[in-house]
């Protein structure tokens, strides 16, 4: 009977042990299917997003609120990105969508300028007042092999 006690109480343990592993792993991991419910997705359209990748964060005011969770070629060739926002910001319809940079060099994300609309996006619609990535290396060739006007 003691022994029977034992082996319940170490299965018991080791059952709590997987599952705390398994949480660790999805959190850890940043598995959507836990913080699905805390965002919802936008979409923007852009002429270049140079420097932008899957992942990239998205930023109003200089705080992270998002991030980048695709990155598509759309029908009429134009790069389309699926933004996930947190659900507490609500953007509106006249909001600009930015791509920037972290300094000259550093790395690029999705600035939202908000605006002051009072109607507001929805889940998964298409944001279209955007502005695309500077070229840096093609701004500094014209301007060191003087074609720039």
């Amino acid at each position: 009977m003691q022994n029977r006690m034992i082996e319940v109480v170490v299965g018991l343990f080791m059952v709590a042990g997987f599952m705390a592993i398994v949480y660790l792993a999805l959190n850890l991991g940043e598995v959507p299917l836990l913080s699905s419910g805390s965002t919802y997705g936008i979409q923007a359209e852009f002429l270049n997003v140079s420097g932008i990748k899957k992942g990239a964060s998205v930023q109003v005011a200089g705080v992270v609120v998002g991030e980048v969770s695709e990155i598509l070629l759309n029908e009429d060739n134009l790069a389309q990105l699926k933004l996930r926002v947190d659900n507490s910001l609500q953007i509106p319809v006249d909001s600009i969508v930015s791509v920037k940079s972290q300094g000259i060099i550093g790395d690029k994300f999705i600035q939202i300028t908000l605006g002051g609309d009072l109607e507001y996006f929805k889940e998964d619609e298409l944001i279209l007042d955007t502005e695309s990535a500077i070229d840096i290396e093609s701004l500094i060739s014209k301007f060191a092999f003087g074609s720039a006007k």
